[in-house]
């Protein structure tokens, strides 16, 4: 009967610590489990987002060069200031020919920052040739109108929306959203969220004026 009872005993003890170290095991293996999917869920979820933050957007885009080497491209434009860039694309000729006439070059390349709308050649031609040349011309109205386009911080299009101070003094307004925006109402933007090494350019197809 004793010997019977130590047997149950010894078997009872052999159970128990079966079950412990089944136990264990399970646990380290859903341990294991458990870290492996946040390693592979937390990678995908950031790269997009950073991509998103820095892409151009607008039917105007497509006229700037693809080509990296070209100075004109937008991976040229991210390497250097606002004005060596604006310099580089062809749709902004007419408005690097306005900022060297107002003395701005060194101006807006020095500058940290910033968000530049800035206008086409074609925005340029809307305005009669008489009155652009007469603008160019005056230094002062023409340093005031291209001031009017700058604006400090370099605005995502997140943050686009809304009034913002320019360097001239006034105000500008932004409405919309999404790829959708006006400046002042009456310019849209063609090309928006182009990177420089010191600013965030919106292309647009009017020029500003400044309000009285």
């Amino acid at each position: 009967m004793r010997a019977t009872k130590l047997t149950a005993l010894a078997a009872a003890v052999a159970f128990s610590i079966s079950l412990t170290a089944c136990g264990s095991d399970d646990s380290t293996d859903s341990g294991s489990t458990a870290a492996a999917p946040t390693t592979t869920t937390m990678a995908p979820t950031m790269a997009p987002s950073s991509a998103d933050s820095m892409a151009t957007f607008g039917a105007g885009c497509a006229a700037v060069p693809t080509d990296p080497s070209d100075k004109g491209s937008f991976q040229a434009m991210a390497q250097v200031p606002v004005a060596t860039a604006a310099s580089g694309n062809p749709l902004l000729s007419t408005l690097v020919t306005a900022v060297k006439q107002a003395g701005l070059v060194d101006s807006l390349n020095s500058a940290s920052d910033i968000t530049v709308f800035a206008p086409t050649n074609d925005a340029f031609a809307k305005i009669p040739a008489a009155d652009l040349k007469k603008v160019l011309a005056d230094k002062k109205t023409l340093t005031s109108i291209l001031t009017y386009h700058v604006v400090q911080g370099k605005l995502t299009p997140a943050e686009l929306a809304g009034s913002h101070k320019t360097l001239q003094g006034g105000e500008v307004t932004v409405s919309g959203s999404g790829e959708d925006f006006k400046v002042d109402g009456a310019a849209s933007v063609i090309c928006g969220n182009v990177q420089t090494a010191n600013a965030t350019v919106y292309i647009i197809d009017s020029v500003l004026m400044p309000k009285s």
